[in-house]
């Protein structure tokens, strides 16, 4: 998000999480048995975090 012509990441960081963050998550929650993971009402920043957590779980998982 632009303000005055700069970047304000106080902004970017508290932005609801957006419809293909919601999707993938959700899709890794349930692929991860933690369906607990997924809320509808994390900022982008918060779910982010938890895909990225997700995704390496499922990969420490699939390394077995």
């Amino acid at each position: 998000m632009q303000v005055q012509g700069r970047y304000d990441a106080r902004i970017f960081l508290n932005e609801q999480m957006t419809r293909a963050q919601g999707l993938r998550l959700k899709r890794l929650s349930e692929e991860a048995y933690q369906p607990a993971q997924y809320a509808r009402d994390l900022s982008f920043t918060e779910a982010a975090r938890r895909i990225q957590v997700l995704e390496a779980e499922i990969e420490l998982a699939n390394s077995f």
